[in-house]
């Protein structure tokens, strides 16, 4: 029956846009930068390609510009060449790395009888090369770089590692967003399936990571199809959590109530995360003080005294909107 229905519907559409064709040439196709076509045009050009299938579980799927970010020696470059490592295995990959050096990377991949880990074929490693460097236009210079090298390799995964270092101002939201525009066209252009590694500002281990940990992330977080970030265990300094924070394919799966617990371990010669379970995030949140909690009040009452919406400190700060009201009713006196 719902074959039938199904059916139906597309002759439906099929019938409108026939129909479509005696106005269509009072419509415009495109105004400037601008495509315009109608919803059931949209549906039956877009079924006849297939679903994007998932690149690494349903944190990141084909065609998506995602983001992974974590704070220092949290282990995202090491989970990043993970990815890339077992994406490699069926597609070409591009790991650009502005990171370690490659001896640094060597030893990373390297056992304790000096063996060393063999990546697949289609697994490249890229690296600024410092004789051709172009200070003055950088910003500029690389986003048309990475262009290429994709290009000229027929990869179609790439992975950016990390995104302050190829924009130095990612903190500032304008700034950082002009960059992901640039992006996100490259996408588009070529369909390509982009992770960007991002380092934010050391966050309240107190409290949940929320998209306001992510550095320029009022702007910045729209850019990006999917999102998922790596947090440290405030219980147990080995382990650490993968929450997932944003998603347009797939299910909405690694949340606050079922992150990914995982813990750094060399297995022969690979530097990886182990996936050890699943559990709640708030196990892994460090108790809040009575300094804590007055440090937080007084951040509280100061946001709110700047104007800033009550929702916005709740979600900022993590905090029910009953205790913001009670705190600034005690403020008040």
């Amino acid at each position: 029956m719902e074959k039938d229905d199904n059916t139906s519907i597309l002759k439906a559409i099929e019938e409108d846009l026939e129909k479509s064709e005696a106005v269509k040439d009072a419509i415009p196709e495109t105004v400037g930068m601008l495509c315009i076509k109608s919803a059931n045009q949209t549906l039956m050009e877009a079924k006849q390609r297939p679903d994007p299938k998932p690149l690494w579980y349903s944190l990141w799927y084909e065609g998506e510009v995602c983001c992974l970010f974590a704070d220092s020696n949290l282990g995202k470059s090491i989970y990043a060449v993970q990815i890339g490592n077992s994406i490699a295995k069926n597609r070409r990959v591009l790991y650009f790395d502005f990171e370690l050096s490659d001896k640094q990377f060597q030893l990373r991949y390297t056992d304790e009888q000096g063996q060393l880990y063999h990546f697949p074929d289609t697994f490249y490693r890229v690296e600024i090369n410092k004789e051709d460097l172009d200070i003055n236009h950088f910003e500029e210079s690389i986003i048309r770089n990475i262009e290429s090298a994709a290009l000229q390799s027929g990869a179609e995964v790439l992975i950016i590692d990390n995104l302050g270092w190829i924009c130095s101002n990612s903190e500032k939201s304008d700034i950082a967003g002009r960059f992901m525009m640039e992006l996100t066209g490259l996408k588009k252009k070529h369909n390509f399936s982009v992770l960007v590694i991002a380092h934010p500002p050391k966050r309240d281990m107190t409290r949940p990571i929320t998209q306001n940990d992510l550095a320029g992330s009022k702007k910045l977080f729209n850019f990006f199809d999917s999102c998922f970030a790596i947090g440290l265990s405030a219980k147990d300094n080995t382990l650490r959590y993968i929450k997932q924070m944003k998603v347009r394919h797939g299910e909405f799966e690694y949340h606050s109530e079922n992150v990914i617990i995982c813990q750094i371990e060399k297995i022969g010669a690979f530097l990886q995360l182990t996936h050890i379970g699943f559990g709640s995030e708030r196990e892994h949140l460090k108790e809040r003080s009575e300094k804590d909690r007055a440090a937080l009040m007084q951040q509280a009452i100061e946001m709110r005294a700047s104007g800033t919406p009550v929702k916005e400190i709740t979600i900022a700060l993590d905090v029910p909107e009953k205790t913001l009201y009670r705190w600034l009713k005690e403020a008040k006196g």
